[in-house]
């Protein structure tokens, strides 16, 4: 069925949750429970788990779990292929945050398939463009600075507090065009949103996004400014302006999407940075190749997943998936498959390009990827550049919490 975001209905999907809601067409030799994002293993390292998929699973197998079953996918090949062909696997309901089914919307863009995607992106590429975000460039490097005058002297510091998390996220919230001051509450939202993995609270969440973003968007309709949130509810499309609907399946998407990436993946970088002292001097003594370096970190430490609904019947790897069925493809996995990416464990700043797909590819390609390449550039050259030699806090154990975007719950270095 095609959707119309300007007039939402709530699809009719079929949710399976655990061993005894398997399909008929699922070979049992290819049903697992892999605790991806939830069991010990992974929690223990999950950048030793995903690598360690293409040893211990199929290519493609059947996930069971509590927060429910899908098709999964950590070849390199295969990821490729359902992120480009919306087809077969479609973004409908690809999201698992709760919506009220009297009250739905589509989260937009990630929930519209082509042609009708694009008209959307367009509403907003000239601030996420290359060319949109290298006009960010000067400010974000003098937040990073401050934010390290705040630390610098003190011989420490909790990254994730100090810096990981600031720098996007008041970054983003200036592109937004919403205020810093809120930037506590909205982290606690998404806290609460991606990593609580309870259906209750992630629902009480959502009404506080959803009241806090209504209120957003009418003080824009009514005092628009540069900020995206302004360029949205000023949109017109198709002789029409952009409905009610569509405006806040965009500015939510947009909110949640916004708040929690390059801060989970900025502490993954810098966690490996502490460990490894002699490749920070690398980074350091070869500044010409920081583009490279960028792409091959992300590579290593992607953060999060990709999820699809089977649009019709399709074979893969001679596993057969029907329509209706849920998908995930594992994009940190995908990014470690040694058929793609030789010794993918080796952090190799030489390696030759290839596609990574740390912001998925194809039309539902992440938005922010540019902005988070800069991001994660500036960072790695002002804070080295200030703060070159540094290491975990001694006894410091590191905590992975279960949730849909990877990254250490906490961070303490010091100098």
């Amino acid at each position: 069925m095609k959707i119309d975001p300007a007039n939402p209905v709530p699809p009719k999907v079929t949710r399976r949750v655990g061993p005894d809601d398997i399909p008929d067409h699922v070979p049992p030799e290819l049903v697992r429970s892999a605790g991806i994002i939830y069991g010990p293993e992974f929690l223990a390292d999950p950048y030793k788990f995903f690598p360690a998929m293409h040893e211990k699973f199929p290519p493609i197998f059947y996930d069971v779990g509590p927060f429910g079953n899908a098709w999964v996918m950590t070849k390199h090949e295969d990821a490729l292929f359902a992120l480009r062909h919306a087809e077969y696997f479609s973004t409908e309901d690809a999201t698992p945050f709760p919506r009220d089914p009297e009250d739905y919307f589509n989260f937009i863009p990630i929930e519209i398939d082509p042609p009708d995607h694009r008209k959307y992106r367009n509403i907003v590429d000239p601030l996420v463009s290359p060319k949109g975000v290298l006009e960010l460039e000067d400010s974000i490097r003098t937040l990073a600075n401050e934010l390290i005058d705040d630390v610098i002297d003190k011989g420490g510091c909790e990254f994730d507090e100090a810096f990981g998390r600031p720098l996007p996220v008041l970054v983003f919230l200036d592109l937004m065009g919403l205020p810093r001051d809120m930037c506590d509450d909205f982290v606690e939202w998404a806290i609460a949103l991606l990593h609580s993995n309870d259906r209750e609270i992630m629902g009480q969440t959502m009404v506080k996004i959803s009241d806090y973003l209504k209120g957003a968007i009418a003080e824009k309709e009514a005092n628009p400014d540069k900020g995206l949130i302004s360029r949205i509810v000023q949109a017109e499309f198709d002789g029409r302006p952009i409905s009610e609907k569509e405006k806040f399946g965009f500015v939510i998407f947009l909110f949640i999407a916004g708040l929690d990436t390059v801060f989970a993946t900025l502490n993954n970088i810098w966690l490996w940075l502490a460990r490894n002292p002699e490749r920070v001097q690398e980074i350091i003594d070869n500044p010409d190749n920081i583009n490279s370096q960028v792409e091959e970190l992300l590579r290593v430490f992607s953060v999060t997943f990709s999820g699809r609904t089977v649009a019709k019947d399709i074979e893969m790897r001679g596993v057969q998936m029907k329509k209706g069925d849920k998908v995930t493809s594992i994009l940190p996995a995908c990014n470690y498959d040694p058929d793609v990416f030789p010794n993918p464990t080796e952090v190799d700043f030489t390696r030759p390009k290839k596609i990574i797909l740390a912001f998925t590819v194809g039309v539902h390609s992440c938005m922010g990827a540019h902005l988070a390449r800069l991001e994660i550039k500036i960072a790695l050259q002002e804070w080295l550049k200030r703060i070159p030699e540094f290491k975990l806090k001694p006894g410091t154990e590191i905590v992975y919490r279960p949730g849909g975007v990877i990254g250490p719950h906490h961070l303490p270095l010091v100098w």
